[in-house]
């Protein structure tokens, strides 16, 4: 009889009472773990468990972890970032600045012009996000392509390529046949804070880890990465 592949994931999607309130979260089930793991980010409470944990183990730690998840989630909720409107005078990030937004008659679809980014009315909100995300696209990728050129001259490392990406969760990743991948919303942040992420993606061309020997190439680069790290953390992405 064929053995059974317990490395298998699944997902659930499920709700608990946890200290009077009501909670809906996704369960993870996977061979590989030996703990239950709990993490929350901008799509909620996410709970991994080992894939023949018993429920009555399940119930325990989400008991136990209670007033943690309500007070995170609750603070996660008080600094996640508000949806633009995508109207005319409307604050965009670009590059740790702040341009006004502004929608009107003019002849190209979108153009920074000073502090101003300029947007063609084309008669619907959608229409005008839609406009702004190609134009953050249209900046982003030149830019990380120069900055990973730049530092991976610094870390001697050739990526494959180097890409966009969309992804909810991570500023960046590196695939194990080079392909570096960094989020398109990075483009909103601080030059340093752009720079640390795409170091901290070519750094795992040497160091597919987060060893001490990964942090020790990170440092190369970025020697106060500890501190980029945290300040990273604290934004959310959107």
């Amino acid at each position: 009889m064929p053995k059974r592949n317990l490395s298998i994931l699944s997902f659930e999607q499920r709700s608990v009472m946890l200290g009077g309130q009501h909670v809906t979260y996704t369960l993870k089930r996977s061979g590989k773990r030996r703990s239950i793991g709990l993490r929350i980010d901008g799509r909620g409470l996410t709970v991994s468990m080992p894939l023949r944990a018993s429920e009555i183990w399940l119930h325990e730690v989400l008991q136990q972890r209670a007033g943690w998840v309500i007070d995170k989630l609750e603070d996660w909720q008080a600094h996640a970032p508000e949806k633009p409107a995508w109207k005319d005078g409307e604050i965009v990030h670009y590059l740790g600045e702040i341009l006004t937004l502004r929608i009107g008659p003019y002849s190209k679809t979108a153009q920074q012009v000073g502090e101003e980014l300029r947007i063609k009315d084309e008669g619907s909100e959608e229409r005008i996000e839609k406009r702004v995300s190609a134009w953050y696209r249209e900046q982003a990728l030149p830019l990380f392509i120069e900055r990973s050129e730049h530092y991976a001259k610094l870390l001697e490392v050739s990526p494959t390529s180097i890409r966009l990406t969309t992804a909810r969760t991570r500023w960046g990743s590196c695939t194990a046949l080079g392909e570096v991948r960094l989020n398109v919303q990075l483009v909103k942040l601080p030059y340093y804070l752009i720079d640390y992420v795409i170091v901290h993606e070519l750094a795992h061309l040497r160091e597919m880890n987060h060893s001490q020997a990964f942090w020790r190439v990170v440092g190369i680069a970025c020697p106060d990465y500890k501190r980029l790290r945290s300040e990273l953390k604290a934004i959310s992405l959107n």
